[in-house]
């Protein structure tokens, strides 16, 4: 009895594993942040000032990324990383995500500027700006850093910031975060595996 108890148990072993990993969730690139409340006060102007929050982009996948365009290395890297993750998809999925730069340098970054910045990577990309309260606000809240250094009086200075991208699924919530560095390719795989979950 206790034989047949033993081999019964064997023969089920390879079924529950194979039960067990359909029941775990897919396999992302990047960091998996699911559960952080990450957006709910983000109430910006975009580039072509109309008034923006998450809830606008409900049904896409949403990639924000905190920044300036006076930075010199970070943020056009990163930008051109978003760009080429969406050339890797095709173009039904690219239209079903909206990439935002929140730009962390108000005073500086008009709306015009941030146009044809967005412009110089791709032009669905949206800049979000505000005043210097709720650029602060909405970065704390994403628990981004960022800090002027230089002569700010004069407006020759750099901002050390956070450098990131967070990536929201369809459904408006934030899933996954990915560091600077990524390459295109391990992102879009990502944005793709996001495009398929509700």
């Amino acid at each position: 009895m206790q034989r047949r108890t033993l081999l019964h148990s064997l023969l089920s072993l390879p079924a529950l594993l194979i039960l067990g990993a359909c029941e775990q969730g897919p396999s992302f690139n990047t960091t998996d942040v699911t559960g952080a409340s990450y957006g709910p006060a983000l109430r910006l102007k975009d580039q072509h000032g109309q008034a923006r929050t998450l809830a606008d982009f409900r049904g896409k996948v949403v990639a924000i990324f905190f920044g300036y365009t006076n930075c010199p290395d970070v943020c056009p890297t990163s930008l051109m990383m978003l760009k080429e993750a969406l050339q890797l998809m095709s173009p039904a999925e690219a239209e079903r995500v909206q990439v935002l730069f929140v730009s962390v340098d108000p005073a500086r970054d008009t709306p015009e500027r941030l146009a044809m910045y967005m412009n110089a990577f791709d032009p669905r990309f949206l800049a979000l700006t505000g005043s210097e309260a709720e650029i602060a606000a909405v970065a704390k809240e994403f628990k981004v850093y960022y800090e002027k250094k230089g002569d700010i009086a004069s407006g020759r200075y750099t901002i050390d910031h956070s450098a990131g991208c967070y990536l929201f699924g369809p459904d408006g919530r934030a899933r996954l975060f990915a560091r600077h560095g990524e390459t295109a390719a391990r992102v879009a795989a990502d944005l793709k595996l996001l495009l398929t979950q509700t």
